[in-house]
């Protein structure tokens, strides 16, 4: 069973890991300047190919269901990424997003009843705290318009996050995962048409490279992973994972692109793992008291001398 387990959040692991890559394919892959059209891109091609693959149309009150998911995991998620992304430093804005785990941890004790412990709590400012380490630099500015945009991505997620493991869908796991897919990439399009205006009218083989590794790989296969994960772990767990973002952004930052990487950041980087492996830990049950004789009871004949 703890293998099992262990292998599970391992392979729910590797949703962050992708994502983790989305900077160095933007940077190097895509055209500068269009994140709304990237997450456009990301999200609606590979909704509408889960959807076509499972054949499988949402019934009931999942209709509305799929459309506050897809709002609050991808649509308004994305949104307030792009805000945040563009009124501060990257590495203020992944500092104030690493406290998506604590609002997690709170939202699933109250909605979820999972139990909110010292180590959960500790382990999430650990996090926050080792996040910052990592990315946030001396001279990083702040404003206040990013900073909430920053936040309450961090915090619609974290709902989105819970009422995905509150509402648990009958369909299979790819069919939910392309109707949240398809509804947060349709709340983007006009969005991305105001701020952003019409797609460029050539893409470059490269252009087309990107947008369909995050498409296949860090929209289809990785929210499927998400999800997956999130049907059989503790919300509070697989929100933990995400952390692992930064650390390997800023790992392929260092190996492929030739970043530098300071004593600091590797510290970080031990901080955000160490908290990681912390919250995964299996909180320890106490063992069942030994019954106690009571002193006037005889002892059985077989112990007196």
């Amino acid at each position: 069973m703890l293998r099992n387990r262990t292998g599970l959040v391992l392979v729910t692991a590797l949703t962050p890991a992708i994502w983790g890559t989305t900077y160095l394919v933007t940077t190097e892959l895509l055209p500068p300047g269009r994140p709304l059209l990237a997450a456009v891109l990301r999200a609606l091609p590979a909704g509408l190919l889960l959807v076509a693959i499972t054949r499988c149309l949402p019934r009931g009150i999942w209709w509305w269901r799929a459309l506050v998911l897809g709002a609050l995991n991808i649509g308004v998620f994305f949104a307030l990424l792009f805000v945040g992304a563009y009124r501060l430093p990257g590495g203020v804005a992944a500092t104030v997003g690493a406290i998506q785990p604590l609002l997690v941890a709170l939202l699933s004790a109250g909605l979820l009843g999972e139990r909110l412990t010292w180590r959960t709590m500790v382990a999430a400012v650990a996090g926050v705290a080792g996040v910052g380490l990592l990315v946030l630099r001396a001279d990083a500015r702040l404003d206040m318009l990013g900073v909430a945009a920053a936040l309450g991505g961090a915090a619609v997620m974290a709902v989105g996050v819970v009422l995905s493991k509150r509402w648990q869908s009958p369909a299979p796991l790819l069919a939910t995962t392309g109707w949240q897919l398809v509804a947060g990439g349709l709340l983007l399009v006009p969005v991305a048409l105001v701020v952003e205006g019409a797609p460029p009218a050539t893409l470059s083989g490269a252009n087309v490279a990107g947008y369909a590794y995050l498409s296949l790989i860090g929209a289809a296969l990785a929210y499927a992973l998400w999800f997956r994960g999130l049907r059989v772990l503790s919300a509070t767990k697989v929100t933990f994972l995400g952390l692992l973002s930064p650390v390997v952004a800023t790992a392929l930052g260092w190996i492929v692109l030739g970043q530098e990487l300071t004593a600091a950041q590797a510290f970080g980087a031990v901080v955000v793992l160490a908290a990681l492996a912390a919250a995964q830990l299996q909180p320890s049950r106490p063992r069942p008291a030994a019954p106690r004789v009571p002193l006037d009871e005889p002892e059985p004949a077989g112990r007196r001398a």
